[in-house]
């Protein structure tokens, strides 16, 4: 097949439809999108449809590009992804992206579950209690980073020395991390997606795919996942990602 029938295929696949041939406003800016992404880049590389869809949905939320989420959730649900592993994807960008943006992919992906006829709230993900959330936490959190984050930032004045680490543990790992519905390896693969989508956080873009790596995905897996990201997020940002972890995926 040549790109533009893979892409016929691919769109069909997602979203059970038909890509842009002549028609809207700008039928020429869509076929070269469309064609690109549904039938160049979703054929580049082994991740499957799932895993990618995971991957569009992250950047579209840390980008607030909320149409857009709306579509790939439902595309999402095409491909056999539950709504509970679009709901951790979208969750887990919180301590990245901050609540309020958090909020906004939420209030988009629900009306998309909506829409799917997915009756709300879905079925609870929490494993930590308000007494262990920081255990539970740690227990994630210190296999990977031991304790960098709490000797990094004991300079901070007063409580703050004790409390910043505190937070990043409790909240990141123990509150999001230790949820159900994604596997460490998917938590690890969509957090560099994240970091990559952000711009601007090449010291932890490295850091997760270090970690990435320790969890089970390949170095092929990250590149593969990165140049899924790239029509979402822009290639500097792409290019930025690889370059600072190019020793680490070689």
């Amino acid at each position: 097949m040549d790109r533009v029938e893979r892409c016929e295929e691919k769109y069909a696949e997602l979203f059970g439809g038909k890509p842009v041939r002549d028609e809207g406003s700008d039928p020429e800016f869509m076929r070269i999108l469309q064609r690109f992404i549904f039938g160049e880049v979703c054929y580049t590389g082994a991740l499957d449809d799932r895993m990618r869809e995971l991957i569009t949905v992250t950047v579209l939320a840390v980008n607030q590009t909320l149409p857009q989420l709306k579509s790939h959730t439902l595309a999402c649900l095409h491909v056999g992804c539950t709504p509970e592993e679009v709901r951790e994807t979208v969750y887990q960008c919180a301590p990245f992206i901050g609540f309020p943006k958090t909020l906004n992919a939420i209030a988009a992906m629900n009306e998309s579950f909506e829409k799917a006829g997915i009756s709300l709230p879905l079925a609870s993900g929490e494993t930590v209690t308000e007494e262990d959330r920081y255990e539970n936490g740690l227990s994630l959190q210190s296999p990977v980073y031991g304790d960098e984050i709490a000797e990094r930032y004991k300079w901070l004045p007063g409580e703050f020395a004790a409390a910043v680490p505190r937070f990043l543990t409790e909240l990141g790992f123990g509150d999001f991390a230790t949820r159900k519905g994604l596997d460490a390896k998917t938590r690890e693969l969509l957090t560099v997606v994240i970091l990559a989508a952000l711009g601007g956080a090449e010291t932890q873009v490295r850091s997760h795919v270090a970690d990435a790596l320790k969890t089970g995905s390949t170095g092929e897996d990250v590149v593969c996942a990165l140049t899924h990201a790239m029509p979402y997020m822009g290639i500097p940002r792409f290019f930025n990602a690889l370059n600072c972890a190019k020793d680490l995926l070689e």
